[in-house]
């Protein structure tokens, strides 16, 4: 394809891509370096028969002008970034000096937002992702072994997770694994202790995200896969069969290698939603036991006091951290195809 052709080929996707990605980006580092402009306080001095007092008020005239001198707020620089709320690079340098064991320096981290937030993402991204993938081509090799008359039932109830919208989904196994649910229930009785809550407990509250997002994204890796079952070049599978390899042999060292392109897509996929996972802690309910990075900008968008400058650091730190979980595949992708070249 000629040069010119390519130009006006990209260009629409190209200026798309500059509107709703680039620009947004560029918007959200911005706004990560301002705060909003703090009310200016005046203090006035009233008197009646049983003395004087003094009363603090906001100056609502000199504010709205201060606040329409500067629409993006006071500009902070990076003093956002290593607040107590983000980074806390001053309270994690007095953890590190004050703490006289690995064990008692993590666990000063976790009394910090960003870094319990984090410690749950990033258990949450790689424990699913690697176990829905498991999952999802598990799925596929049983439904394409199946008979034709089967297939379709299969497919269909294997998609449901997919239909259900991920907040119901959430807030259905959320009611299941309640101590009157059904799944509440049935654990209790199996541990024997009718006191049992899988709510009260962090360590049962983070295996039950865990799961929900194992079930609710199995789907679309099993989608994948088993388009890519299809493809598969049945002359090698036979001639696997006839060199008398098993069914384990042919799906170790045909059937995977085949489709490895497609577990690479589905883990970049998969990265990038489980980072930013938000639907399962507020279906859930699960902010006392478990928090992540887009809920923190979920939460600091709220209220009445809209801290912006603290949800633009926050995404702005969740778009970094994409890009350094997406980085080894990219790498590993980049290298393949100059390989083939």
């Amino acid at each position: 394809m000629k040069h010119k052709t390519f130009f006006w080929f990209f260009l629409p996707t190209g200026l798309a891509m500059l509107v709703f990605i680039a620009a947004p980006i560029v918007s959200v580092v911005m706004q990560s370096m301002f705060l909003p402009i703090e009310a200016v306080l005046v203090e006035t001095e009233n008197c009646g028969p049983f003395g004087c007092k003094t009363e603090t008020t906001i100056d609502q005239e000199a504010t709205a002008k201060l606040r329409e001198a500067n629409p993006l707020g006071r500009f902070a620089g990076l003093e956002v970034y290593f607040d107590r709320g983000h980074l806390a690079t001053s309270e994690v340098a007095e953890a590190w000096n004050t703490s006289e064991s690995w064990g008692a320096f993590f666990a000063e981290l976790r009394d910090l937002p960003f870094y319990r937030a984090i410690a749950f993402t990033l258990t949450y991204t790689f424990v699913c992702t690697p176990l829905l993938i498991a999952l999802g081509f598990a799925i596929a090799v049983a439904v394409n072994s199946l008979h034709r008359h089967l297939k379709g039932l299969v497919i269909f109830f294997s998609l449901l997770p997919m239909i259900v919208t991920p907040l119901v989904g959430s807030l259905i196994l959320f009611w299941m694994i309640d101590s009157r649910g059904i799944l509440g229930n049935f654990i209790s009785f199996l541990a024997n202790d009718p006191d049992l809550s899988l709510k009260a407990s962090t360590p049962l509250m983070w295996t039950s995200l865990i799961v929900y997002g194992i079930w609710s994204s199995a789907p679309f890796a099993f989608v994948v896969f088993y388009a890519g079952l299809q493809t598969v070049p049945q002359d090698t599978l036979e001639s696997a069969q006839i060199d008398g390899a098993t069914r384990w042999q042919q799906i170790r060292y045909v059937t995977i290698p085949h489709i490895m392109p497609l577990v690479t897509f589905v883990a970049l996929i998969q990265l990038m939603d489980n980072f930013r996972v938000f639907e399962p802690i507020v279906g859930f309910n699960a902010e006392a036991h478990a928090t992540s990075l887009s809920w923190i900008i979920f939460n600091d968008l709220g209220g009445e006091t809209r801290q912006l400058g603290a949800a633009a650091t926050t995404s702005v730190l969740t778009i970094l951290g994409v890009a350094i979980l997406l980085s080894p595949v990219l790498v590993r992708t980049w290298r393949d195809f100059r390989g083939r070249t």
